[in-house]
């Protein structure tokens, strides 16, 4: 094999025309977004977006700066900064096609931990418009019993002690639109791009009790000048591994030390609502509405509650991907008979969506052999998940009297997941929670309380308390724990479903 060549600026030019790197000049970008949490997921999605737009016209003003707060981010700040902050975007297509790209959007990265300055700085400067966060569901401080901010969160306790050396992404907001104030600029939009229910009114809700405990003058001029868009969004991302950097120095000859995998699927649904003005995302495929929440139900109960549904189940198993589920036709026909009876029945009217074809091509992407998404990144934190992507139905379908008990089976299994941390065969899962000690204390106690685990008020509420759950669960947990062979249960609900 030939010499690799280095993915960075000066080497695009000797780079295949078939990934398609950036004919724009990035040396004229200016970071018109800065953006915090420089993960997959915002690689392949709002980055991509943006380098889909820098490439379609005059749009120079849109670059990103990315941002990372935590010492773990310095592995993507360093290999980032010795790529020019470029990297390579392979879409993996269910029939088998690849197509990869250089995405040339990112344009420049900063350490909150090196130089908080730097950070706040960068976001208080007048060409910043838009301030975007994917920090997932753990980032946003919030107290799981009161649903409020976590003001006795000692990093919150620092921030408002340390304006200036803040830890958390709401004193870095929080400082710089108070340096926007103080100059006479317009405030930035704060947009979330994670995957949460009205993510633009939970971000409002955290930044202002923030700025309320540290300066309540500045909280009001925020809640005035700030605006906080919902939206929905939708890309699966699996983690990146050594064959996608192979993958690469095999076809390419190029060596890319930190690529990103996607489907080709992608969606972003945004409430038109901006401080200071906004990229046309919408000329690129992006969709802007007046009201974002049907579409946010929407693909939280059945994209990412599926998800769960999945993970949680095939995990206990033994299988290892989504994928490999859905090639399980037992598992097939589970997920889709949850969709259908449990999830699509507490949707709201979705104007210029079908619901059913949505389901269809949800299995179709699921199904997607080439992207083989872990199963352990599927039930990462899932005490902030199901919470949001699945209690909710089952307490809907509680109230109006419809079946819960695919829901039921995904909650018990989840308590013997809890319980072993290891599959039906004894092997040994991965689970990464924050809640893990709580969780696996509370399904410990199953054997002799078989409602301990749903007792965890900080995970399910009151749920416990309600018969209509807690009679079904109770019975299903039994039967895991005497055999965990989940699919024994599958196939009795999928034939009540059916009878």
């Amino acid at each position: 094999m030939n010499a690799l060549i280095p993915l960075n600026q000066t080497n695009l030019s000797r780079l295949p025309q078939e990934l398609l790197p950036p004919s724009y000049d990035r040396g004229s970008i200016q970071s018109g977004i800065v953006h915090v949490g420089v993960g997959g997921f915002h690689r392949s999605h709002e980055a991509y977006y943006t380098d889909a737009l820098l490439r379609s016209g005059d749009a120079l003003q849109w670059g990103i700066c990315g941002i990372g707060l935590r010492r773990p981010d310095q592995k993507i700040a360093a290999v980032l900064e010795a790529q020019d902050h470029l990297y390579t975007l392979i879409e993996k297509a269910p029939d088998g096609r690849v197509s990869s790209r250089i995405i040339g959007s990112i344009v420049d990265f900063l350490l909150g931990c090196d130089d908080p300055t730097a950070v706040i700085e960068r976001m208080a400067r007048p060409e910043t418009k838009i301030v975007s966060l994917t920090i997932t569901e753990g980032g946003y401080n919030v107290d799981r019993n009161t649903q409020k901010f976590d003001a006795d969160n000692p990093d919150a306790q620092h921030d408002i002690a340390n304006p200036l050396r803040p830890r958390l992404v709401f004193g870095y907001l929080t400082a710089a639109l108070k340096l926007r104030r103080e100059r006479g600029l317009p405030a930035f939009t704060i947009q979330s791009c994670d995957n949460i229910q009205h993510n633009g009114d939970l971000t409002r809700d955290m930044v202002l009790a923030f700025a309320g405990l540290q300066d309540p003058g500045l909280a009001d001029w925020i809640a005035g000048e700030v605006r906080f868009p919902n939206a929905m969004v939708d890309r699966i991302t699996p983690v990146t591994t050594d064959a996608e950097i192979e993958y690469l120095q095999q076809q390419f000859g190029l060596q890319d030390r930190w690529p990103v995998t996607s489907e080709p699927f992608c969606q972003w649904i945004i409430e038109d609502q901006f401080s200071n003005g906004r990229p046309e995302w919408e000329a690129v495929g992006a969709q802007f509405v007046s009201d974002v929440t049907p579409y946010e139900k929407m693909k939280l109960r059945l994209l990412n509650a599926g998800h769960s549904v999945l993970g949680l189940l095939g995990s206990v198993y033994g299988y290892q991907t989504i994928d490999e589920c859905v090639a399980d036709p037992l598992f097939a026909t589970f997920l889709r008979s949850f969709l259908d009876h449990e999830a699509t029945p507490v949707l709201d009217a979705v104007a210029g969506i079908d619901v059913e074809a949505y389901k269809d091509t949800l299995i179709e992407r699921f199904s997607n052999p080439n992207i083989k998404d872990s199963l352990p990144r599927i039930c990462l934190d899932s005490s902030n998940k199901v919470p949001v992507f699945l209690l909710p139905t089952i307490e809907e379908n509680i109230q109006q009297g419809r079946s819960i008990s695919h829901a039921a089976l995904v909650v018990a299994a989840w308590c013997y997941y809890s319980d072993k941390h290891a599959d039906r065969h004894g092997h040994a899962l991965d689970v990464s929670d924050p809640q893990a000690a709580a969780l696996q204390a509370a399904a410990r106690r199953t054997p002799s309380d078989p409602l301990a685990f749903i007792q965890l008020k900080s995970v399910f509420g009151d749920l416990a308390s309600d018969p209509r759950f807690s009679q079904p669960y109770q019975q299903m947990v039994q039967q895991i724990y005497a055999n965990p062979d989940v699919s024994v249960l599958m196939q009795s609900i999928v034939g009540q479903t059916t009878a």
